[in-house]
C-alpha cells in the first residue's frame, strides 16, 4: 500500500534528508587516497549522533553498518572494512537516517582523486540518469515512466542499469511501497500522485547488468568485474512536479 504524505509529513522527512544530505557531503570532503572506509562508516554514526539522529541502516536486517561503501565493482551494500581507498577508485557512500519518526536515504558516488575519463562518463551518466527519472514523478504520471528514464537513459550512454535492486517509497519506514525499478517500459504501473515521497536510486554498471552477492549475503558486485555507480534521491511528488528533498548538490 502506497503511503500518501501531508504536507508537515512530507516537511519532517525533507528535515531528515537534509541531516543525511549534509553527512553525506562531510563524508566527501573527507575521501582522498588512503582513507578507508570504516572511517567514513564510523564519522557518519557519529555525525549522525551529534544531530540526535539514528543510523538507519546499522540493524536493519542485521546489517552490521551505519554506512553503505561501495567500492569500484562493488554496486551495492558494500561493507566497509580498514582496506585504504587508492588513486582512481570509486566509492558510492548510501547512508540514512531516522530523525522524528521520518527517514532520510541518498547515495552518491565519489572520485577518489583523479579518475579515468571513462570512469569519469559512468558517473555522469548514472548521476544524470537520476535527474531523467526525477522528471518524470508527476501527478498522473505511472511509475514505469520513471524506470525507462533511468533506463534509456543509461543505456544512450553506453551502460545497462542493474535490474535486481530497486528504488522505494519512504517516509515512516525506510522501505514502502512502492518498489521503483531501474528499467522498464513506460506508461506501466501505479499511477503517481501528489503526496507520494520515493526514494530514487539508479545502478549504474559500466559493462554487463548482471550482479552477485557474496557470501556475506549483503554485498553486491558486478558478475563481469566492471565498475559500477549509484546515485540516490529521496523526493516528494507535488502538485507542482517533483521536489528534491536530498538536497546533495549535483556534481
Amino acid at each position: 500500500m502506497v503511503v500518501l504524505k501531508s504536507p508537515q509529513e512530507i516537511e519532517k522527512i525533507r528535515k531528515s534528508n537534509e541531516i543525511v544530505s549534509e553527512i553525506l557531503q562531510i563524508l566527501e570532503s573527507e575521501i582522498q587516497p588512503k582513507v578507508n572506509t570504516l572511517y567514513l562508516n564510523d564519522l557518519s554514526e557519529k555525525l549522525a549522533r551529534e544531530k540526535n539522529a539514528i543510523p538507519a541502516f546499522k540493524g536493519y536486517r542485521d546489517f552490521p553498518y551505519s554506512l553503505c561503501a561501495s567500492v569500484n565493482n562493488v554496486v551495492v551494500h558494500g561493507f566497509p572494512n580498514k582496506v585504504p581507498l587508492q588513486e582512481g577508485d570509486i566509492v558510492s557512500l548510501d547512508f540514512g537516517i531516522l530523525f522524528d519518526g521520518y527517514y532520510g536515504d541518498a547515495a552518491k558516488t565519489v572520485a577518489v582523486g583523479k579518475i579515468l575519463e571513462s570512469t569519469r562518463r559512468l558517473t555522469q551518466v548514472t548521476e544524470e540518469s537520476l535527474y531523467k527519472g526525477i522528471e518524470k514523478a508527476v501527478p498522473d504520471g505511472r511509475l514505469s515512466d520513471i524506470s525507462h528514464a533511468i533506463q534509456s537513459y543509461a543505456e544512450a550512454g553506453g551502460f545497462s542499469v542493474v535490474r535486481q535492486f530497486v528504488g522505494h517509497g519512504i517516509g515512516g519506514k525506510l522501505h514502502e511501497d512502492p518498489q521503483i525499478p531501474n528499467f522498464g517500459k513506460p506508461g506501466m504501473g501505479i499511477r503517481l500522485k501528489s503526496g507520494m515521497t520515493l526514494a530514487i536510486e539508479p545502478m549504474v554498471n559500466e559493462k554487463g547488468h548482471d550482479v552477485e552477492v557474496l557470501e556475506d549475503g549483503w554485498t553486491a558486485v558486478t558478475k563481469d568485474g566492471c565498475l559500477s555507480a549509484h546515485f540516490e534521491h529521496t523526493i516528494a511528488i507535488t502538485d507542482e512536479g517533483p521536489v528534491i528533498l536530498s538536497n546533495l548538490y549535483r556534481s
